[in-house]
């Protein structure tokens, strides 16, 4: 609809239409003029974009369940995008569901300007997302930084089997790691058989959590029945899925009264995985981030005994992503929250030891010498394990309905048996 914001001017002027109906026309009016400037953003210099940028609030929504990344998100990047760009950042909890949910419900209720601005997602919300064109771009070309990052990497460039083509910003790579007490455990399993001594050794001191986390190792679980680290390559295959996945709940089911509470339930939340390791119920855990070793040990949390390592058929390799939502009302200064995000600057204090702790995405190679020391420079883990000493063992997200059929199955074939 095309308003003649003059005209709309000179008929109230002469009583000829009244202010409420006027306020209307005009919402429409900006409302359609934003559209416009929205898809002028995906080919507009950057200075132009900066300059919208400044001044607005952008509404961040995030996963919220670590201290240190919220410590880095709250302390290190609100008051920095405010000092150097006039942005005001605004941080609300949520993950996957609460996203797609949030969209969905705007969605169906034509909202055309959002609550949220940009999120931080991977793989199965990426997918649920695309579905219902619920994410704004393509976007990442258009941000300097992304030069820095070598997107030909296909566990960059791929999230969960799907090509992510701009949709959405590489923020952190890492891999899956099993984590064990190296005082405790000697010898632990790196392949289902001797996971089968294993728990026959140490009774009740292993399970599976129902979560994201959970359903990761089940995947690799899930990649060794097929023979190989690229087993579940490829988009989702229901035949195959229907016959590893027997043999998976097989093995579980056939296992689980060695589990923790001989199997009779199972944790939820990561949180609770921690804290049974941390006062000794359980011995073998697992993580993202190479198993998240290295902040818990120096938060007290885990013993210094505390290893990481590789399934032998390997383990998951992702990055997660920021997105823009589709009815965001400041994408231009999503895009440079997101920019700033993935500058050198931030991406080395994200890589501090002491701090998130978390893998750089930016391609060091490609950065101005300066910066490349800083990133030489960089301290080492003292406990958990870098991602260069895993890789070898790295297998890629399998086509995002394996999870979700993981869930369900999980919950059908081995929580309600």
């Amino acid at each position: 609809m095309q308003v003649n914001k003059s005209l709309l001017s000179q008929m109230l002027k002469r009583n000829r239409i009244p202010l409420a109906i006027l306020i209307v026309l005009l919402a429409i009016s900006c409302s359609e003029k934003a559209t416009i400037d929205d898809e002028a953003l995906k080919t507009a210099p950057w200075q132009e974009i900066s300059q919208n940028a400044e001044g607005t609030t952008v509404n961040f929504m995030m996963w919220q369940g670590s201290p240190t990344i919220n410590n880095y998100i709250n302390n290190y990047v609100v008051p920095s995008v405010k000092k150097k760009y006039n942005i005001d950042l605004n941080i609300s909890g949520g993950q996957g569901p609460e996203i797609v949910q949030l969209v969905m419900g705007e969605k169906q209720a034509d909202i055309d300007r959002g609550q949220v601005d940009m999120v931080w997602i991977n793989g199965e919300t990426f997918f649920q997302l695309r579905k219902v064109n619920g994410l704004w771009g393509p976007f990442v070309n258009q941000l300097p930084n992304a030069a820095f990052i070598n997107m030909s990497d296909p566990f960059i460039n791929t999230d969960f089997q799907q090509p992510v083509k701009g949709m959405e910003a590489p923020w952190s790579i890492n891999q899956f790691a099993i984590v064990y007490d190296s005082v405790r455990v000697t010898n632990p399993p790196k392949n289902l058989p001797q996971l089968t001594g294993y728990l026959k050794r140490y009774p009740g001191t292993f399970t599976i959590s129902n979560d994201f986390t959970g359903m990761t190792l089940l995947k690799s679980f899930l990649a060794e029945l097929g023979g190989s680290p690229t087993s579940l390559d490829g988009p989702f295959d229901e035949q195959k899925y229907n016959g590893l996945s027997q043999q998976l709940w097989e093995y579980v089911n056939g296992h689980k009264k060695y589990f923790w509470k001989e199997g009779r339930t199972f944790p939820k939340e990561q949180s609770t995985m921690g804290q049974l390791y941390a006062n000794g119920e359980l011995l073998l855990v697992y993580g993202f981030s190479e198993g998240g070793i290295e902040e818990k040990v120096l938060n007290g949390l885990y013993p210094k005994s505390t290893r990481g390592y590789a399934w032998e058929n390997g383990t998951i390799k992702n990055s997660n992503y920021l997105g823009v939502l589709y009815n965001a009302p400041h994408k231009a200064g999503a895009m440079q929250v997101i920019d700033f995000l993935l500058s050198p600057e931030a991406q080395l204090k994200k890589a501090a030891v002491n701090g998130m702790n978390s893998n750089t995405v930016l391609n060091i190679e490609s950065l101005p010498a300066d910066w490349q020391e800083k990133f030489k420079k960089v301290a080492k883990r003292q406990y958990g394990p870098e991602m260069e000493e895993l890789e070898k063992n790295a297998i890629a997200e399998p086509a995002p309905e394996y999870m979700i059929r993981l869930y369900e199955d999980f919950r059908k074939q081995v929580i309600e048996k």
